[in-house]
């Protein structure tokens, strides 16, 4: 009899080993949210949270985890690659042919339903559903944004929405600014690291996930596009006309809930109405549509029961996930012609104002029940099933109400560097002049400026008059040219009109330099190709 030969042995061994390894894991319980682990009495922690998505990293070779970036407090924020692709670099997955959709949850450490509907959708992939959107998609999913904010947990923030009883953190990041407020100032690094991470990855969608109070509406929950009216209009309409009303039947044939554009029954100024919320690009929604990308906003309805809040997120995820995997090549042309799209010469909209819609809405209203919460004794309301339909004016697009023609560029001097971070921040692209050269430039000549007295997000807002004056100067050496000849030509626009809403001046950034001389806007424009 031959003995086997050393070599062989060492082989046999490794291999059982590796499949003794690989059973154990594959019996091995899949990780449980907190909710589904304590009966939806408590979300999910930081740590549980990594620990979560480390294991299902381990058990899939789909799934790789990443970090994007930093919380003020030193937390690194996880990032969960999903994709077939052997290489997931952010060059190799901007270079793949796949549409790239990011998914957001937990800006606001109290609305945790899209954390927990992420970390669902990821374990669900893991164990073999939903593959067939990889071959089309790369997803990227950033289950807890606002980490510092989920850490900050007490059983009263939001005192009326219907659980987690056992507590959630609270809306503001550890600075206290309201993240989704932040996107265009970018003076947290949550908002910085966003920022980063569409310059790296490039996605073509992104999904953001929240939780709304407000309104007792009939809706388990509502969702909305980009509202600035500068986004582009092709991206809004295949989101109004497509992209959302099939997710919207869909959800209706499968499981008869009720989900349509978020909105609130108030007088918004054009008597009372189903008003949405703000155009501003602030918001991540609207941010990510002046950068010529698809944006769906989701509020989950927090009467609705928290096991009902994760349920209708999740529901939306996967059938706006169907939609994406089905229509990839048309919103990949899509987001490519609107980076093609050359808006200098045009007129954009530099303020704007609600506008009626030409037929009025069916809205779908709802009750509540009133139920105590058991450890604090204080109210929260729970939805009932009770429908009733109430005929109102619908308030769910913009309309400008002052409007500049967009330059050819931005000529902004050396030594502002707190404009030139904020333009390389966002990712603009910009050259500094070699030389000195005499110009006919214009420049906004300033009539009067105020401050908002009510601070908001730490900042007192301004706001400017003036009118521009075409002038001959001399421009030294060393001033940033910002074209507006480039795919974030939008979003400069916004940024650096005096006049702009939510732009440099409007967030006090050169309020410091200025001092008391506020005769001109430093930044300067031409109209000619510079």
């Amino acid at each position: 009899m031959r003995r086997p030969q050393p070599a062989v042995v060492a082989c046999l061994v490794l291999l059982l080993s590796i499949c003794t390894v690989h059973d154990a894991r594959a019996q091995q319980p899949w990780p449980q949210t907190a909710p589904e682990r304590t009966d939806h009495v408590e979300t999910t922690r930081y740590a549980e949270v990594m620990a979560f998505l480390e294991e299902i990293a381990a058990r899939s070779p789909l799934i790789r985890l990443d970090t994007f970036g930093y919380t003020m407090e030193g937390r690194a924020l996880p990032l969960a690659i999903v994709s077939r692709l052997d290489d997931v670099s952010p060059e190799a997955i901007r270079s793949s042919g796949r549409t790239v959709v990011y998914i957001q949850g937990n800006i606001h450490g109290g609305e945790v339903e899209g954390k927990e509907s992420a970390l669902i959708l990821l374990r669900d992939i893991a164990q073999g559903q939903h593959v067939q959107w990889l071959d089309s998609l790369v997803l990227l999913v950033a289950p807890i944004y606002n980490a510092d904010g989920n850490e900050r947990i007490r059983l009263t923030n939001r005192r009326f929405q219907h659980g987690p009883i056992g507590g959630m953190g609270q809306r503001p990041n550890a600075q206290g600014f309201d993240l989704n407020r932040d996107h265009m100032k970018l003076e947290s690094p949550e908002a910085r690291s966003v920022a980063l991470l569409l310059q790296r990855f490039d996605p073509h969608v992104g999904i953001d996930l929240h939780t709304t109070n407000g309104t007792r509406h009939g809706y388990h929950l509502t969702y909305a596009p980009p509202l600035h009216p500068n986004t582009d209009s092709t991206i809004v309409r295949f989101l109004r006309e497509r992209w959302l009303p099939t997710v919207t039947d869909r959800i209706r044939e499968k499981y008869d809930w009720e989900y349509y554009y978020y909105g609130n029954l108030f007088d918004g100024g054009f008597g009372t109405g189903w008003y949405t919320f703000d155009h501003r690009a602030r918001f991540n929604n609207n941010y990510f549509g002046l950068r010529n990308r698809f944006a769906i906003l989701s509020e989950a309805y927090s009467y609705a029961t928290f096991a009902d809040r994760i349920r209708a997120t999740s529901r939306f995820l996967v059938e706006v996930l169907d939609f994406a995997t089905a229509n990839a090549t048309a919103i990949r042309r899509i987001v490519e012609a609107a980076d093609a799209d050359v808006v200098t010469g045009r007129t954009l909209a530099l303020r704007a104002e609600f506008e009626r819609a030409p037929e009025p809405l069916d809205l779908v209203m709802g009750g509540v029940v009133e139920e105590r919460h058991p450890y604090t004794g204080h109210i929260m309301l729970r939805r009932t099933e009770e429908r009733r339909i109430e005929r109102v004016p619908e308030f769910g697009t913009f309309r400008p109400t002052e409007s500049e023609r967009v330059p050819h560029a931005y000529l902004v001097p050396a030594e502002r560097l707190e404009v030139i971070d904020l333009l390389r921040a966002h990712g603009v692209e910009m050259s500094q002049m070699p030389a000195a050269r005499n110009a006919r430039v214009e420049r906004f000549a300033i009539d009067s400026t105020w401050v908002a007295e009510r601070e908001f997000e730490q900042h007192h807002e301004r706001t400017a008059t003036g009118r521009y004056e075409t002038v001959e100067l001399a421009i030294p050496a060393g001033t940033w040219v910002v074209s507006t000849e480039q795919p974030l030509g939008r979003l400069v626009f916004a940024l650096l009109e005096p006049r702009s809403d939510d732009g440099a001046l409007s967030w006090n950034l050169l309020d410091q330099a200025m001092g008391d001389d506020w005769r001109y806007w430093p930044v300067m424009r031409v109209h000619e190709r510079w």
